[in-house]
């Protein structure tokens, strides 16, 4: 799976339609979505499509045709973000209609193909599960639990101090079982 973390659009035009798509992080989606409409109010539609996980690891998606005919805007842009197992983001088309109707097939092939345009151009991250885990240790070896956990591309979101040092280490699920690994001996772990 993959997600992005910034704006990408790019523009497709057929027999004067325009369909300018944005993909976004979905976090942005609400807000880019009413900065859109503002931006272009002669615009015809908006149509939407986005992925997401929720707080249970499951993808929740939605589609809107937004006047378009049933089935021929966001239901194809849906399937290309499914096709491309793209999560945590949204795709938004803004359409000025060009005077000449498409036609139903015309529509999904004009949805369709401007959603891949975007995300040929986009910088795709691959998502991976992140975990939290607590780890304490001796003072002593500070600096070479900091070190492993650079080297491992583990972040260390805590660092709390008492009798022991005790961090909390946040990465993904391979990378924190690479960190208690690599500090099998010199570390305890506690969820």
């Amino acid at each position: 799976m993959n997600y992005i973390n910034k704006h990408f659009f790019n523009t497709l035009e057929i027999k004067q339609s325009k369909f300018i798509a944005h993909f976004i992080p979905f976090n942005q989606y609400e807000d880019k979505l009413k900065e859109l409409k503002q931006e272009h109010p002669k615009a015809r539609h908006f149509v939407t499509a986005f992925r997401y996980l929720n707080e249970y690891n499951q993808i929740v998606e939605h589609s809107s045709d937004d006047g378009e005919p049933k089935g021929t805007s966001g239901k194809p842009s849906l399937m290309v973000l499914q096709g491309q197992g793209i999560i945590n983001s949204a795709v938004i088309i803004v359409r000025y209609f060009g005077g000449t109707k498409l036609g139903t097939g015309g529509l999904v092939r004009a949805y369709s193909d401007a959603v891949n345009l975007v995300l040929d151009l986009s910088e795709l991250i691959e998502y991976k599960e992140e975990v939290n885990k607590n780890i304490s240790f001796s003072y002593a070896d500070i600096g070479k639990v900091e070190y492993v956990c650079s080297t491992c591309s583990v972040d260390i979101v805590k660092k709390v101090f008492e009798s022991d040092a005790v961090f909390e280490i946040k990465g993904s699920k391979t990378d924190i079982e690479e960190v208690l690994k690599k500090l099998d001996r010199l570390v305890s772990v506690s969820p």
